[in-house]
């Protein structure tokens, strides 16, 4: 395992705020929770909140700030949510307008930030029980995709799933169901095996977020909800400003992986 796995998540975070790390976090800090960022004005947070209830595969909450703090009291007290992500994304009325490594000034006394769960959490198990996971293998970020699967609405929140993608060998598909499963408050089991177009994802090879990956013959796409799907309802809905991390750019928490696995 290399070092950067074994590093703690206070080490980690330091990193990233010093801007020593830039990259996308899979396989940093194996062992610890990450998690997905959205960032809202307080009017919005309930109705965005009673979402991600609605919609738990796609966004299972780990934590959510008291209005204007950046600290993420129950998953990493220590921590800044508005320093300690590699890189983020600024969303105003919907468009995506620029991206930075610190959000310190644009988080007023209005903003609440939601972490939500990340598949990544679950990839350190898939890689123990011999799965692949071809993004790590190509040092690259997972392959991210818009859906025709519909979010259940709440309030002025609506709009597609989004799904991240690894590519595997069909004997290990049902190993990849089961062992995923065991982590439902980090998207759980796939909600779709095989066929992209089925899910209306036109082109396997031109994600909508990270980057496109090899599938070998005699590989399936297996699909997951994923924590980018908030991102894809700013576009949809156009709030004044969302602040989002970038895709694959994720905070990493205290909180241990087993904690928020089954048996």
């Amino acid at each position: 395992m290399s070092s950067n796995a074994e590093l703690t998540p206070v080490k980690a975070r330091e990193m990233i705020r010093e801007n020593q790390w830039l990259k996308p976090t899979s396989g940093l800090a194996n062992g610890f929770i990450q998690g997905n960022l959205a960032v809202l004005p307080k009017d919005l947070a309930f109705e965005f909140l009673l979402f991600c209830q609605r919609n738990p595969k796609a966004c299972p909450i780990i934590d959510v700030t008291e209005p204007g703090s950046g600290i993420p009291a129950l998953s990493a007290p220590n921590a800044d949510l508005r320093t300690d992500i590699p890189k983020y994304r600024i969303y105003r009325n919907g468009e995506f307008t620029e991206e930075r490594t610190d959000i310190s000034d644009l988080w007023d006394k209005d903003m609440v930030g939601f972490l939500i769960g990340c598949s990544f959490t679950f990839e350190e198990a898939l890689l123990k029980n011999g799965i692949p996971i071809r993004h790590i293998e190509e040092s690259c970020n997972v392959p991210m995709y818009k859906t025709n699967i519909p979010c259940v609405e709440a309030g002025r929140f609506s709009g597609p799933t989004v799904v991240s993608m690894r590519p595997m060998p069909e004997k290990d598909v049902v190993r990849a169901v089961q062992v995923t499963s065991r982590f439902p408050s980090v998207h759980g089991a796939p909600i779709h095996i095989g066929n992209p177009e089925t899910i209306g994802i036109k082109d396997i090879h031109n994600p909508d977020f990270g980057d496109s990956v090899t599938i070998k013959d005699g590989e399936v796409p297996v699909f997951w909800a994923c924590g980018v799907t908030p991102q894809a309802v700013a576009m949809h809905i156009k709030p004044d400003i969302m602040i989002t991390h970038a895709p694959g750019h994720m905070f990493i928490t205290d909180l241990k992986n087993e904690q928020f696995s089954i048996l």
